[in-house]
C-alpha cells in the first residue's frame, strides 16, 4: 500500500521554520539513518532541525554523521520538550503509530502541531496530514531519498547525508539480500555512492567493529538454538542472566535471529530476549517465502512490521513464552510444512 500526501509541504517549509525529527524507540539503522539524513538535509536548506530519539542507540551506529546532535527523551526530557514546543513541524520517521516512541508518544499525542510521517510499515495511523508511506519499500531511508530528490531536485546530497541513508538501507535489507530489495533499491544505492557514501567503510564501521563480549553472547545464543524440523521453524532464546553474564549492550543481539533463518529447510525464525527492566520478552520474527510474520506478530504478540520481518512482545515469563509459542505454532503446520 502506498499513500503520498506530501504535496504542499515544501511551500510551508522555509528558513524561518523549526522542525523536530523523531525516530522510534530502540532505534535501528533505518531509524537513525533516516532521521539523521533528513536532519542534515534540513540544515542544508537552512532550516533549524533537531533529532529526538525516545532512548539511546546501539554503539555500532555511533559513528554516523550528526549522531552527537541527537537528544534522547529518556535522559534529556526537558530539553526535548522545549525543542518540541518551539517546533513548527514534527517529522516522524520509520514508525507509523505514536506509541512506538514509548513515553515520548504520550507527549506527542497532546501536541497541537503538524505531523509529517515518512515510513514503510503496514497499517499507518492517521495522525499526520502529510504522509509518504509505502509498505512495498524496503526501508524508510529509501523514502527519505525519494522525498529529498523529488521535492528538492536542485539541492545535491552531501556525503554525510548519503552515508546516513546508505546505512539505513543496508541494515534494513540485510545487506541487500532480503526479498524487499529491488532494482530501485540498487539505483538509489548507486546515487548515494555517487554522492560520496563510502560503501566499504560504512560496512566495516557497522558490522566489523564487534566487542569480544558480543561474539561470546552470539555463542550463547547459538547454544540456545532449538530447531522444530517438522514445522520448518528455528528459534533462539536469551535470558536476562545470559545477557548479564556476557556484558550485554544495546544492539548486541542485532542480526542474531538471522542465524536461525540461515539453517537449511527453515522458513520461520524467532529470537526471544528477556528484558527484566521492562518485565517483557522482546521478540523478533523473520521468515522466508510467503509465511506472513507481520500477521503472526499482530495476532499473538502485540506487534507487527513487514511480511518477512516483524517484532512483538510477551508479558509471560521466558519459559511460559516459549511453551506458548510452540503450542501456537502447531496451528500453522499447513502454512509452514
Amino acid at each position: 500500500m502506498r499513500k503520498n500526501t506530501i504535496d504542499g509541504l515544501k511551500g510551508q517549509l522555509n528558513k524561518n521554520s523549526k522542525v523536530s525529527i523523531i525516530g522510534h524507540k530502540n532505534p535501528d539503522g533505518d531509524a537513525l539513518g533516516s532521521t539523521l539524513g533528513l536532519h542534515l538535509f534540513m540544515k542544508e536548506l537552512g532550516i533549524t532541525s533537531q533529532v529526538i530519539m525516545p532512548n539511546s542507540f546501539p554503539d555500532f551506529l555511533a559513528w554516523l554523521p550528526g549522531v552527537d546532535e541527537i537528544l534522547c527523551y529518556d535522559t534529556e526530557k526537558s530539553q526535548c520538550e522545549e525543542k518540541l514546543d518551539n517546533s513548527d513541524f514534527v517529522f516522524t520517521l520509520d514508525f507509523n503509530h505514536l506509541d512506538r516512541t514509548g513515553s515520548l508518544g504520550d507527549y506527542l499525542q497532546k501536541m497541537d502541531i503538524t505531523f509529517i510521517m515518512i515510513d514503510h510499515h503496514q497499517q499507518p495511523a492517521d495522525y499526520a496530514p502529510y504522509m509518504l508511506s509505502d509498505t512495498s519499500i524496503a526501508s524508510t531511508c529509501e523514502l527519505v531519498h525519494e522525498y529529498i530528490t523529488t521535492e528538492y531536485p536542485e539541492t545535491k546530497l552531501t556525503a554525510d547525508i548519503a552515508s546516513c541513508l546508505y546505512t539505513g538501507i543496508m541494515t534494513d535489507t540485510g545487506s541487500f539480500r532480503f526479498p524487499s530489495t529491488t532494482s530501485k533499491t540498487h539505483r538509489i544505492i548507486a546515487d548515494l555512492i555517487d554522492a560520496g557514501a563510502n560503501n566499504s567503510e560504512i560496512h566495516q564501521n557497522t558490522f566489523d567493529n564487534n566487542a569480544e563480549s558480543r561474539l561470546h553472547l552470539l555463542g550463547k545464543a547459538l547454544q540456545n538454538l532449538k530447531v522444530l524440523k517438522d514445522l520448518s521453524t528455528a528459534y533462539i532464546y536469551l535470558s536476562q542472566k545470559d545477557l548479564n553474564e556476557h556484558g550485554f549492550k544495546k544492539g548486541d543481539t542485532e542480526g542474531f535471529v538471522n542465524y536461525a533463518l540461515s539453517l537449511r529447510g527453515i522458513k520461520f525464525a524467532v529470537i526471544f530476549i528477556e528484558n527484566k527492566a521492562e518485565n517483557i520478552i522482546k521478540i523478533s520474527f523473520r521468515s522466508i517465502g510467503d509465511f506472513d510474520v507481520n500477521t503472526f506478530a499482530r495476532n499473538h504478540y502485540s506487534g507487527g512490521g513487514h511480511n518477512n520481518a516483524a517484532g512483538g512482545k510477551s508479558d509471560l515469563d521466558l519459559n511460559s513464552t516459549l511453551e506458548k509459542f510452540e503450542e501456537t505454532l502447531t496451528n500453522y503446520r499447513k502454512e509452514l510444512s
